[in-house]
């Protein structure tokens, strides 16, 4: 069997056989397969798709690439949530402390910033010492003592996904709909997840732009999911704009433990409300996502899930009183501001030229060997829906040098449109689906 057979037939829309694709994701996995076979098999999937049964093929081949976490011996329920990918989405550092306080353990196995959106490893590495590359011993320690973990992935938990991730990320071939879900459900079967709640997104700054194409991921996911034995709801949520007030890796965090202290925007609670409901539904200390929601936010009030955010960073080689004096201060020295450039009335600010500008400033990266800055990013003084006056600032802007802060700068401006009437407001959740 060689690579470039299973290349060309998938070149030509046929289906692949369990053999090559084992044979494909194996020697990928392995080093036997290079990287210009990989990306040109993932190339051809992007464009000829995958049948379901392809799909389930690739996505159990990925997770028996490596090992499992072994989480026995630790009570349950196993709850944890996975977005599609957005712009200042940082609802799973909000959600897994929420949760965990319920009584939900949330083992979180994430990913780093792939294209125009962020990621959640990146985000938390701006604690200073704070450790994403945990052991199984050290994840299930933590797991056991705070209800929640978060770790990337080693060479040994499913190496074929996270080779194949990062050829993803710089090869345009992230929007695939098979490889996203084998992605995805490769990595929450490993980490020992009994049930799933997925925020698939839509919009400018999601992968999928289309609302009907970010429903076709989600069945694909729900299907696959429930066909693996997990319990699985998928929300669809807008994501034309960013996701509450900041956008870069501390400033998320930063903005996460505001939420969990009460403070967060109304955009980014309605949205991690609805994601907490429906994981409390699935753990089963809810019957339905009205009385989840509450419980939610009743844990909020009461302070738990902050302390809860606080010990995680403290386990995970973090300081809590550094972290805490660092709030509002730990930005880059290069910053600027955007002003509005008329008078009326935000109308959008476009996530996807947002993203963009984010990479260029030092959020994301281009590259996989790329670095990210951990004090880069945009804050949000005014959004869409807000009365401006020409002059007026409505972003503060920091990038990791004066190069990058001038080329991000006309993306910044040229993100904001404006009207003479404020727009309607956006329905943010779209539509629920679910599979239990």
């Amino acid at each position: 069997m060689r690579a470039v057979d299973i290349i060309m037939d998938k070149r030509e829309g046929k289906e692949l056989s369990r053999s090559a694709i084992e044979f494909l994701i194996g020697g990928y996995a392995a080093g036997t397969i290079p990287d210009y076979q990989a990306a040109a098999w993932a190339m051809a999937v992007f464009f000829q798709g995958m049948t379901p049964a392809e799909t389930a093929v690739l996505t159990e081949t990925m997770l028996k690439s490596g090992e499992m976490l072994d989480l026995s011996g630790i009570p349950g329920p196993f709850v944890d949530k996975h977005s599609t990918g957005g712009v200042g989405d940082k609802t799973s550092l909000m959600l897994a402390p929420i949760v965990a306080s319920l009584g939900i353990k949330d083992p979180m196995m994430s990913g780093r910033a792939l294209g125009h959106t962020g990621g959640t490893l990146d985000k938390l590495e701006s604690i200073p010492g704070y450790r994403t590359n945990l052991t199984v011993s050290e994840f299930r320690a933590v797991l056991a003592e705070t209800g929640y973990a978060m770790t990337g992935q080693t060479k040994e938990i499913v190496p074929a996904d996270r080779l194949l991730y990062a050829l993803r990320d710089v090869t345009a071939t992230v929007e695939s709909i098979p490889l996203i879900t084998a992605s995805i459900l490769s990595k929450k079967a490993a980490e020992g997840a009994e049930a799933l709640v997925l925020d698939v997104k839509y919009g400018s700054g999601a992968f999928m732009k289309d609302p009907a194409k970010a429903e076709a991921l989600a069945r694909s996911l729900a299907d696959t999911g429930t066909a693996m034995g997990k319990r699985i709801a998928a929300i669809l949520t807008d994501m034309n704009e960013p996701l509450g007030g900041k956008v870069g890796n501390f400033l998320e965090v930063e903005e996460s433990f505001d939420c969990l202290e009460g403070k967060g925007p109304p955009d980014l609670m309605e949205v991690t409300l609805a994601l907490g409901a429906w994981m409390t539904v699935l753990g089963g200390k809810a019957k339905d996502t009205a009385e989840g929601r509450r419980l939610c936010e009743e844990a909020l009030a009461g302070g738990k899930p902050r302390q809860l955010f606080l010990d995680n960073i403290r386990l995970q080689g973090g300081d809590p009183a550094r972290f805490l004096e660092m709030r509002g201060n730990y930005r880059s020295a290069h910053e600027a501001t955007v002003k509005a450039a008329r008078n009326g009335f935000i109308s959008r600010i476009d996530a996807w030229s947002i993203g963009r500008a984010g990479v260029t400033l030092g959020v994301g990266r281009n590259r996989t060997t790329d670095a990210v800055s951990p004090t880069a990013g945009v804050e949000f003084l005014k959004k869409s829906g807000r009365p401006v006056a020409k002059g007026e600032i409505i972003m503060n802007v920091w990038a990791k040098d004066e190069e990058s802060l001038a080329a991000a700068l006309p993306q910044l401006e040229n993100a904001v449109a404006y009207a003479e009437t404020p727009p309607a407001p956006r329905t943010l959740i779209l539509k629920e689906l679910i599979q239990t």
